[in-house]
């Protein structure tokens, strides 16, 4: 009897570890995508380099494909994304698979990746995208940003919104404030937080017509670089003036909230994180922030 548990016991630790096997993730492939990204967040980047270094990256692929080692969805994931950058459509259409892969096998992994490998894949073709994630900037363009040219009837907006991707409406108004000026370049001109403000609002009250990015979005980002800059003063004001320009926006007031706590008045920061909440019930960072001050 002691024998057969033995054996039993023997043979479930086997199984466990095949199971663990399959399903660990790739490190060499987690560190392929995340050189890939890496080597586009720098300011000055040799093309020439950067595309010899994705092709060596792409070739590794195929080699792991070969001997079986690409398991799980992450893996999969990992390959979209060093194949998304080949620039032919052997590599966009290897992305759009790998990336349907990783999907189905993890749908809580990020779609908007499917989106635009897919989009991508079809401006390779020529052919019109269906979603709407790929701008370009060239002479046909008259050196402005621009959406490449899109077959709308294909997709809706509610199945653009599920791939994490901007409404139609909100493309247009993505396309107008890539061409805006931004508030960092707005502010080196400046050189002063209050003669930024006023620009600002001189310029967000012209609407679409205003040559500079007075987003929300833009603001935010804004004020977390001065955040980072430890220009909290500084912040505070772009925060506070980002809920007088868009008081319905529930992130205006978390994001002004946290600078609050940073500088250390929490009687301010928590009113702002309750109106953030009551525009946003789903705001866990506020919901967490409420619950530890009591």
């Amino acid at each position: 009897m002691k024998k057969i548990i033995h054996f039993l016991t023997f043979l479930l630790v086997l199984f466990s570890i095949q199971i663990f096997s399959q399903s660990h993730d790739n490190n060499e492939l987690q560190k392929m995508a995340d050189d890939d990204q890496n080597a586009r967040k720098s300011d000055q980047i040799n093309w020439k380099i950067l595309s010899r270094e994705d092709s060596l990256r792409r070739e590794r692929i195929f080699i792991l494909l070969k001997e079986d080692k690409i398991k799980t969805a992450k893996d999969h994931f990992n390959c979209g994304i060093v194949f998304q950058h080949g620039g032919d459509t052997i590599s966009s259409g290897m992305a759009v698979k790998s990336f349907e892969k990783a999907l189905k096998m993890d749908p809580s992994l990020n779609r908007w990746w499917y989106a635009a490998a897919v989009d991508r894949d079809l401006m390779y073709k020529k052919k019109p995208q269906i979603y709407g994630t790929q701008f370009i900037k060239d002479k046909t363009t008259n050196a402005k940003w621009a959406r490449y040219k899109l077959d709308s009837s294909k997709i809706t907006d509610e199945q653009r919104k599920y791939y994490g991707v901007e409404t139609l409406k909100e493309q247009e108004q993505k396309e107008r404030e890539m061409n805006q000026i931004s508030l960092n370049d707005a502010y080196s001109s400046e050189k002063s937080i209050d003669g930024l403000i006023n620009l600002i609002n001189t310029e967000h009250r012209k609407g679409a017509l205003s040559s500079y990015n007075t987003s929300e979005n833009q603001i935010n980002s804004f004020g977390y670089r001065l955040v980072s800059e430890n220009k909290i003063n500084d912040a505070l004001k772009i925060f506070k003036l980002n809920t007088q320009l868009y008081p319905d926006a529930w992130n205006t007031y978390d994001s002004y909230g946290e600078t609050l706590l940073k500088k250390g008045q929490k009687k301010e920061a928590l009113e702002n994180y309750k109106k953030s909440l009551k525009l946003n019930p789903e705001n866990e960072n506020a919901k967490k922030i409420l619950t530890e001050s009591k």
